[in-house]
């Protein structure tokens, strides 16, 4: 691997706010988001990629794999407890418009999927990507894509119900 292209350059750039939506879906932080998707792009252009990738699912793989190590470093140091988070979240929706309750009640039960279903499930609802895509850029089978987002599906009906969206 090498120095970005001036062709990877402008399909990473093409990529940015697509990326951004993703960075935000993994960490549900806008600041997080914004650290995400500066230390995806630095290790871009600092690594690379192969002459042959796809910058776009090559970029989405990078951010999953910083995201990964990010939460690995997280639950080593103990920095963030989740009770926190949660803590923090419904406290500020208590005083935003209904719109951004839904909102947030839905991120709330995103929040309960575990990692490789949250992936999933952001990468072909979020972002629109295939199956094929996603199961690409998380480098496993097409069919553990589709069980991961039934199952995701699943889950968030269990934690997200609309009449009790404040709670």
């Amino acid at each position: 691997m090498s120095a970005l292209s001036d062709s990877q350059r402008e399909a990473l750039m093409a990529e940015l706010s697509g990326l951004r939506r993703f960075c935000y879906s993994l960490t549900g932080n806008a600041a997080d988001a914004d650290d995400l998707l500066q230390a995806t792009v630095e290790k871009l252009l600092h690594k690379g990629m192969p002459e042959d990738a796809h910058a776009g699912k090559w970029s989405y793989r990078v951010c999953k794999n910083v995201w990964i190590d990010e939460l690995r470093s997280r639950d080593v140091r103990q920095r963030y407890p989740a009770s926190q988070v949660d803590e923090d979240m419904s406290h500020s929706t208590e005083d935003v418009a209904e719109g951004e309750r839904e909102i947030a009640a839905v991120s709330v039960a995103l929040e309960q999927l575990p990692a490789e279903q949250r992936l999933a499930l952001s990468l072909v609802a979020i972002e629109g990507k295939t199956y094929a895509e996603a199961a690409e850029i998380m480098e496993v089978p097409v069919g553990t894509i589709m069980s991961r987002i039934a199952r995701a599906r699943k889950n968030l009906l269990q934690h997200y119900s609309p009449e009790n969206r404040e709670g």
